[in-house]
């Protein structure tokens, strides 16, 4: 990440630890940012903000006006938005309503890229987090818990295949492989619940995460955390493999720790 002026910093929070953890590093590297948070951890993430602005909608209007208010400059977006403030009307504002209607489509993909293009026509330059958390990269090869079979191993590469064809199309970011058969895939609904479903249709298989060739990492790095494993567990799912060096693990040590007690492989890969 490029050298910013700490006085001019925002980060734009969604749901999720990422946000959090962002915000405490920067404020350790003496640049606590101006938060604007959706998410569940708004309290948590008071102690680590030079202001908090609480949102309950998305109002492109209010936060371009309010962010010139206080002469910030550069903006971090991390964490889970939630779908409804993406497509509910009544919690979106009129420059949001004109932006959607300017789509082509509104997968998440090209939403979240229109939204950007929004904040940097407005003068902000939207800048990425991973030099911030290096540390929660996925590495290539074994990760954590045991090691993959070889027919785990079988079924990753089938779903790599798969995800060449399905990823482009902006859905299938996370997939559940069984004996060369897709199980599920991740389209609105998201990973976890997308595990759930899997669970009620098989016992076992592999779960694939990876990210499209052309998804922007300065704000859309895919996470993986102590809850993707919990639900993996629940849904009899024994393996995880992730996209090295482009997907964040929240809080490694402890995923490691809960993928052992779980017998989970979980291993970096790459396209």
């Amino acid at each position: 990440m490029k050298t910013m002026d700490c006085k001019t910093i925002a980060l734009i929070a969604g749901d999720g630890q990422l946000p959090l953890e962002i915000a405490r590093r920067l404020t350790c590297k003496g640049c606590p940012p101006v938060v604007y948070s959706f998410g569940e951890h708004a309290g948590r993430l008071s102690k680590y903000a030079l202001e908090l602005v609480r949102l309950s909608g998305l109002s492109l209007g209010f936060l371009f006006d309010d962010m010139r208010s206080r002469g910030i400059k550069e903006i971090i977006m991390a964490g889970v938005v939630p779908k409804t403030l993406m497509y509910h009307q009544g919690l979106q504002d009129s420059k949001l309503r004109q932006l959607l209607k300017k789509l082509h489509s509104r997968d998440d993909h090209n939403l979240l890229a229109n939204i950007v293009s929004a904040f940097e026509v407005s003068g902000f330059l939207v800048v990425g987090y991973r030099d911030l958390i290096s540390d929660w990269l996925a590495t290539e090869g074994h990760i954590a818990g045991r090691y993959v079979t070889e027919e785990e191993l079988d079924d990753v590469n089938y779903g790599r295949k798969v995800a060449k064809v399905l990823l482009p199309l902006s859905f299938g970011q996370t997939l559940v492989i069984h004996k060369r058969a897709v199980v599920a895939v991740e389209a609105m609904e998201g990973t976890d619940a997308m595990l759930l479903r899997a669970g009620s249709l098989t016992r076992g298989g592999i779960v694939l995460k990876m990210m499209r060739p052309d998804q922007d990492e300065r704000y859309d790095l895919p996470t993986v955390g102590i809850k993707t494993l919990q639900n993996m567990s629940n849904a009899g799912l024994k393996c995880l493999a992730i996209e090295a060096d482009r997907t964040i693990i929240i809080e490694p040590d402890e995923f490691k720790r809960y993928a052992e007690s779980f017998d989970i492989a979980v291993l970096g890969v790459r396209h």
